[in-house]
């Protein structure tokens, strides 16, 4: 009997280990899954509202795959093509007629970010601040991070991204700008490491296309 009371209250008066949170959860959970993503294909709406500026919509088909590589086809209300094949980002407006290159390192283009899905970047180490958001999910019953960006990341003031709550599935970004501008991205029939050919991530001008390098 004095072994089991001594055993009881060595029980009672060791220190409890913490429990992973369900934000640290999340966190890590959403890491390690895109960690492990090949490839990504999706449906995508785009939503541009800027203060003073009319509402801007634009939908197409985004493809992602690894390393690096990323393709979005916008067809409505304008078609034009971006590129991102590990090194360059292009962008061709066939109705302007122009292919604008630039170097992947240094773009700020609000689409680089997405990278993210091929486990291009680290949570922890990218963003200062990770938090559950107070703003109301698109989709009911999903939940809403919002992230702040580390000195010297600053393409963007906050990140929010809307995850599903059994998968974890990413279904939108939504970033904010430093002037209130915010660009939101909603996802839909997304499938993931899917095949997809080298051949769709590489941009050859229109004979009689202007070629920008910047």
């Amino acid at each position: 009997m004095k072994y089991l009371t001594a055993l009881l209250l060595l029980f009672i008066a060791a220190p409890a280990v913490p429990a992973q949170s369900e934000l640290e959860q999340l966190i890590s959970t959403l890491q390690n899954r895109y960690l492990r993503l090949e490839s990504f294909s999706a449906e995508f709406a785009q939503i541009y509202v800027a203060p003073g500026e009319p509402v801007r919509r634009e939908k197409g088909r985004l493809l992602l795959r690894k390393p690096g590589k990323m393709r979005w086809d916008y067809t409505s209300p304008e078609v034009k093509i971006y590129i991102a094949d590990g090194r360059q980002v292009s962008e061709y407006i066939p109705a302007e007629r122009i292919v604008t290159r630039s170097k992947i390192t240094g773009t700020s283009d609000l689409r680089a970010p997405f990278l993210f899905l091929l486990g291009r970047g680290s949570l922890r180490r990218d963003f200062k601040i990770i938090e559950f958001a107070h703003e109301a999910p698109v989709y009911a019953g999903n939940r809403v991070l919002r992230l702040v960006p580390r000195r010297g990341q600053e393409l963007f003031r906050e990140l929010f991204i809307e995850l599903t709550p059994d998968r974890q599935q990413l279904v939108r970004l939504s970033f904010v700008d430093n002037g209130g501008a915010r660009t939101d991205f909603l996802l839909g029939s997304i499938r993931e490491n899917v095949p997809i050919e080298d051949s769709l991530f590489v941009l050859t001008p229109p004979k009689g296309v202007q070629v920008v390098e910047q």
